[in-house]
């Protein structure tokens, strides 16, 4: 077997047959804990796309670094990837399947992380791609990265009121301790514990108290400068709320804005992520890949998009502070009150 010409690699033995006429992905950015694992599965349900768990794969250069990387993390990274292969090529998620899928991906370890994004894209032609890896977008490198490979993608900005994402990390904190001690370089203490915005870029500064306005507006920001290099065409900005609250309304303009079907059968698909062959716990092994949460029950719940204010005291804090200024001025900007 061979590889396309243009993307040829001595030692990437597959074939793509449809190489040439891929459809560009669709990459929804977002922190964590930002309604992206709903989202992805709503938009998976469109007849012309296919939702993906999160695949983690364009923090490394080859899918052997990203096995590697893994099998160091302190959440369930790999899981995701895994429940994609069971899945497309070994026929659903079981114990066994889950497995092969190990096997599998083990086989090919040489192929570059976007070689193999381009072969499940091949795998699921004529279907759009849809990855919501939220750990792209804690660096604006990375962004570009996935850019320069996939210079035709289109990007999904999907934003969260900062209270509500800051009470959902929390609520997730307080969850997940009832396991055991989550170590402090887990992803719920990163996003909790960036220096706030006045010491911004200041990495190395610790933070005593955890509060994740300020990982909200790291990563919004890191997102908003990766954006502003990327054609208009190519991005849209969507507020997470607005859309459980107006799922028509919402759902419809993102199909427009791709230049797919805005029919009612169409939308009516998207409100029902519950359907997407990811929207359940996987089996042992690959247990996750999306928020446990949504997995325990997955399904469109506008209820979730309560009002927020962006005036008033934190309730993750002891101090009765609020919002910092800089957070405040980047939801105002993102149209929230």
């Amino acid at each position: 077997m061979s590889t396309s010409p243009s993307s040829a690699n001595a030692r990437q033995v597959i074939i793509l047959k449809h190489w040439n006429v891929l459809p560009p992905p669709l990459f929804i950015l977002a922190p964590p804990r930002s309604f992206t694992s709903l989202v992805c599965a709503m938009l998976g349900q469109h007849p012309q796309m296919y939702g993906l768990p999160e695949t983690h794969l364009f923090l490394d250069q080859t899918l052997g670094q990203r096995v590697e990387r893994a099998a160091k993390s302190n959440y369930p990274m790999g899981h995701g990837l895994l429940r994609t292969v069971a899945q497309l090529y070994f026929g659903g998620q079981t114990k066994a399947t889950v497995r092969k899928a190990e096997q599998w991906l083990r086989f090919r370890s040489h192929l570059t992380t976007d070689f193999f994004f381009k072969v499940l894209g091949d795998e699921v032609y004529p279907l759009i791609l849809v990855d919501k890896s939220p750990s792209i977008v804690y660096s604006v490198e990375v962004l570009r990265g996935v850019h320069n490979k996939f210079p035709g993608a289109r990007f999904i900005h999907l934003l969260r009121h900062p209270r509500g994402h800051g009470e959902s990390v929390i609520r997730y904190i307080e969850e997940r301790a009832k396991h055991g001690p989550i170590p402090p370089t887990h992803w719920l203490y990163q996003i909790s514990s960036y220096p706030p915005p006045s010491l911004h870029g200041e990495t190395s500064k610790k933070v005593s108290t955890l509060d994740p306005q300020n990982g909200w507006y790291t990563l919004n920001q890191n997102i908003c400068e990766f954006l502003n290099s990327v054609p208009v065409d190519q991005r849209i900005q969507i507020r997470g709320e607005e859309l459980l609250l107006n799922p028509d309304e919402g759902l419809r303009r993102i199909a427009a804005w791709m230049g797919l079907r805005t029919d009612i059968e169409a939308i009516e698909e998207m409100k029902h992520p519950e359907r997407s062959p990811y929207a359940f716990l996987g089996p042992p092994g690959a247990r996750y890949g999306s928020d446990a949460f949504f997995l325990a029950a997955p399904a469109l719940r506008p209820s979730r998009a309560a009002p927020q204010s962006l005036d008033g005291a934190l309730s993750w804090r002891t101090d009765g502070q609020g919002f910092l200024p800089e957070v405040k001025r980047l939801g105002q900007k993102f149209g929230y009150k």
